[in-house]
């Protein structure tokens, strides 16, 4: 009873449950030459990719999560799976209680789906055209639909283009309302497809700063796929990596740069001083008569104990500490699993 008990509260805190996915293409083969077109005409060759190899993972409500790894790697193979667009040839998937392929018509009211590189807005009409087809299509009740336009149209600061069509807005400009039109109806969880893809600085932080506006105050669990390493970054707390259709890493970010990060660099602005400073566990990998920038050893040394040395020694005007790029990590973290 106490484990039946337990399996059920396990049910409801997870909000999507993947177990043993698995998805094999078959993909045309043939070299090049008028004969070998004939040939593959009539006797086509195939060969077998495996976009997804036993995939499981799990996710609670509310979280934001980077789903990440190289091009092929199968992030987004497992995203529409997960949308309900693609069948698996096995495994189970289990988001809100519905399996997404068989319970589609009942599972999509839940979910919003953002692909950076396709439209759901009609390209010739005012986006609050598009929004209200989107109304009818999710049977979303007027007073919900009128809430959720003024919030997103607010936040996203949507006012002078919702009535603009689609084709002649900018790329960032159409991005945002691709995102209030994945949440006009209110979904549960958002699928982020490379949302800020092509865009400006200002986009970038614009989508970014909505992204956690939602999660914090609807609750929206968001799953993020991504290139761009500052989108990570800024957003998520865990990232679950997959190469080559297998999950290589699923965990929080700052254990990944425990696990890989040796190094920091400090610089140092100082009143003139005409002597470099050498210091143990900290490479100096530059000296001038009022900056220096050293490479220090994190597991020899504290950053903080390098500073107070150099504090005792030094008259300073300013201290910065950089830690390594995370795309170096990520590029650490394939190298490791040879992706």
């Amino acid at each position: 009873m106490y484990f039946a008990t337990k399996n059920i509260i396990l049910e409801v805190y997870l909000l999507i449950k993947i177990e043993g996915l698995s998805k094999t293409f078959k993909v045309a083969r043939r070299s090049s030459g008028l004969g070998e077109a004939v040939r593959s005409f009539f006797s086509p060759k195939y060969s077998e990719v495996n976009a997804l190899r036993d995939v499981s993972f799990s996710i609670d409500e509310g979280e934001i999560v980077g789903y990440i790894g190289p091009n092929g790697a199968g992030k987004s193979t497992t995203i529409k799976v997960m949308s309900g667009i693609l069948v698996p040839d096995s495994g189970d998937c289990n988001i809100m209680g519905y399996v997404p392929w068989r319970d589609r018509v009942q599972y999509v009211k839940n979910i919003g789906v953002v692909f950076g590189q396709r439209s759901q807005l009609w390209w010739d009409v005012p986006i609050v055209d598009s929004f209200e087809l989107l109304r009818d299509i999710y049977r979303v009740p007027e007073d919900n639909y009128r809430k959720n336009l003024n919030m997103l149209t607010e936040t996203l600061n949507l006012s002078e283009i919702i009535n603009t069509p689609a084709r002649q807005l900018s790329l960032g400009q159409r991005m945002r309302c691709e995102l209030a039109a994945s949440l006009i109806h209110d979904p549960k969880i958002l699928f982020l497809d490379e949302p800020t893809i092509g865009l400006d600085a200002i986009s970038k932080i614009a989508v970014r700063n909505f992204i956690k506006t939602i999660n914090k105050e609807n609750n929206v669990t968001v799953i993020l796929t991504t290139h761009d390493m500052n989108d990570i970054e800024t957003l998520a707390n865990r990232i679950i990596m997959i190469g080559k259709g297998q999950i290589l890493y699923d965990g929080n970010l700052n254990k990944l740069r425990d696990k890989f990060v040796t190094h920091k660099t400090v610089t140092i602005d100082y009143n003139e001083n005409a002597s470099p400073i050498e210091l143990n566990g900290a490479a100096l990998l530059s000296w001038s008569k009022d900056r220096a920038t050293y490479a220090v050893d994190i597991k020899q040394r504290g950053v903080s104990d390098v500073i107070s040395e150099l504090s005792a020694k030094l008259e300073i005007i300013d201290v910065a500490v950089d830690s390594e790029p995370i795309e170096e990590i990520i590029i650490k973290l394939y190298k490791e699993h040879q992706v």
